[in-house]
């Protein structure tokens, strides 16, 4: 059985993962990272996922936040359980820089997400989740070799800011398979590409 390539990343509706002011600009997104249908999202894009990829930036920061949440009994239940899942998961961490991962349960690879991904759909068992790694997803996209995509738009526009779906990608089908609107006018959406 092949394995389930899938990605998840929360963009505005101008399509963008980050605002005018950079990386760390995500003024647009974080007001709704909380929400109910973003913690239902959470929740759901983890399930029969035995692989995290991440790349470098992504797994530093998540990394050094996900693991405190697993013993905080104040966070939602749902939050737990996908830290706890990150943690304990086999995790490939895409790096140029890091000669090895500080990670428990991780191991760096510094080749194309293309190869990785394709070694990775050839030995295992699982679906294996892209998390919000920009760079590997939009490699992943040109290449396209996902599977899924598990989208939560924001209801603003950031007017600037890097997009997510750059000129140039391959012309490639979806069929919305799940989508769920929010009291804030976010949604979470999943789509399945079409073969």
């Amino acid at each position: 059985m092949t394995r389930t390539v899938s990605a998840n990343i929360s963009i505005t509706l101008d399509g963008r993962y980050n605002g005018p002011g950079g990386v760390g600009d995500l003024a647009a997104i974080v007001p709704y990272a909380m929400t109910e249908v973003a913690r239902n999202h959470l929740a759901r894009l983890h399930d029969g996922a035995t692989t995290a990829v991440l790349g470098r930036l992504n797994a530093e920061g998540f990394l050094g936040f996900w693991p405190t949440v697993i013993d905080n009994e104040d966070a939602d239940p749902r939050d737990r359980g996908y830290a706890k899942w990150l943690v304990d998961t086999e995790k490939v961490v895409l790096s140029t820089t890091l000669t090895e991962a500080p990670w428990p349960h991780a191991r760096i690879a510094n080749a194309p997400a293309a190869d990785v991904i394709t070694e990775l759909k050839a030995r295992g068992d699982g679906d294996i989740l892209v998390n919000n790694s920009t760079t590997v997803i939009k490699a992943l996209l040109k290449a396209d070799l996902l599977d899924r995509l598990y989208l939560m738009i924001t209801p603003e526009i950031a007017g600037g800011g890097e997009r997510l779906f750059d000129d140039g990608l391959p012309a490639t089908k979806w069929k919305l398979s799940l989508h769920e609107t929010g009291d804030l006018g976010e949604m979470a959406m999943v789509y399945d590409r079409a073969r």
